[in-house]
C-alpha cells in the first residue's frame, strides 16, 4: 500500500511526466551491482574479504542510485584507476545480463503503459552507462516501452543525487510545464534527493530495491510503495 504521508498530493499539479529509475525500481537487481563490483574491486587489486573490500562495499551500497564513474572516483581517487574500475564494472554488469541476469520487476512494464496509455510521459533513467542501459532495455524487450530513455552522460554528466536527469528529462520531453507535474521515482535515497533537488511534486520511493522506508524518507519522499506496481494507482487515483 501507498504510504499517503505527503500533504497536499491531492492539491498539487496533476502529474505529467514520471521519471524511473531502471536497477531495483522497475529491474530487479538481485545482488548484480555487488556481482559486478566485485569483479571491477578484484581487477584493481582489492581482495574481497580484507576490510579494504568490505568498506568499499559498504560505500557502494550507500551510493546506490549514484552515477558509477563518480562511485569509482571517490573509492580510489586516481582518475586512470576510477575509469579502469568502472570499465570492469561495465563489462561485468553487461556480462551477468548476457547471461540472463536481468528481469523486469512485477508489475513493472504494466504500469509504465499504464501511465502512458493515460497520457502520461515515461522517461527511464539509470547511473550506468548509455551502452549498459541499452543492453538492460534489449535484454527485456523494452527498447520502445519508455518515451525516452537517459544515462548520466545525456544530462552533462552529473548522476543522482543531483537533480540533472529529473530536469533534463523535463527539458528533454517538453511534457511538464512546472516541476512540480514530475514525479520521480527510484529505490534510493539518492533517487529521491534527486528528485526533491528538481522541485518534483511527487518524490516516490519504493521498497523493490537498494534501500528502507527511513532512509528513502530521509531523501526526501514523499511518498513511499510497496513497488512500482503501486504507482498508477497514485499518480491516476
Amino acid at each position: 500500500m501507498a504510504d499517503q504521508t505527503a500533504a497536499g498530493r491531492e492539491t498539487g499539479p496533476r502529474t505529467r511526466l514520471v521519471v524511473l529509475d531502471m536497477a531495483g525500481t522497475t529491474v530487479a537487481d538481485d545482488g548484480l551491482v555487488e556481482q559486478a563490483f566485485d569483479a571491477a574491486a578484484a581487477e584493481l587489486g582489492v581482495v574481497h574479504g580484507t576490510d579494504e573490500h568490505a568498506r568499499m562495499v559498504q560505500h557502494v551500497r550507500d551510493t546506490m542510485g549514484e552515477s558509477k564513474i563518480s562511485v569509482f572516483r571517490a573509492l580510489f581517487g586516481d582518475e586512470a584507476k576510477a575509469q579502469q574500475g568502472n570499465r570492469a564494472f561495465e563489462a561485468a554488469y553487461d556480462r551477468l545480463v548476457d547471461q540472463g541476469h536481468c528481469a523486469a520487476l512485477p508489475g513493472a512494464e504494466k504500469a509504465v503503459r499504464e501511465l502512458r496509455g493515460a497520457g502520461l510521459t515515461v522517461v527511464l533513467t539509470t547511473g550506468f552507462s548509455g551502452p549498459t542501459q541499452q543492453r538492460i532495455l534489449t535484454a527485456l524487450g523494452w527498447e520502445s516501452l519508455a518515451d525516452l530513455v537517459l544515462c548520466p552522460a545525456d544530462a552533462g554528466g552529473r548522476g543522482r543525487p543531483y537533480p540533472d536527469l529529473a530536469l533534463a528529462a523535463l527539458l528533454r520531453t517538453g511534457a511538464a510545464d512546472d516541476v512540480r507535474e514530475l514525479a520521480v521515482v527510484g529505490d534510493t535515497g539518492y533517487d529521491m534527493l534527486c528528485g526533491a533537488r528538481s522541485g518534483a511534486g511527487v518524490v516516490a520511493g519504493v521498497l523493490t530495491g537498494a534501500h528502507d522506508a527511513e532512509r528513502l524518507r530521509a531523501g526526501g519522499a514523499t511518498h513511499v510503495l510497496a513497488s512500482v506496481a503501486e504507482l498508477p494507482q497514485l499518480l491516476l487515483g
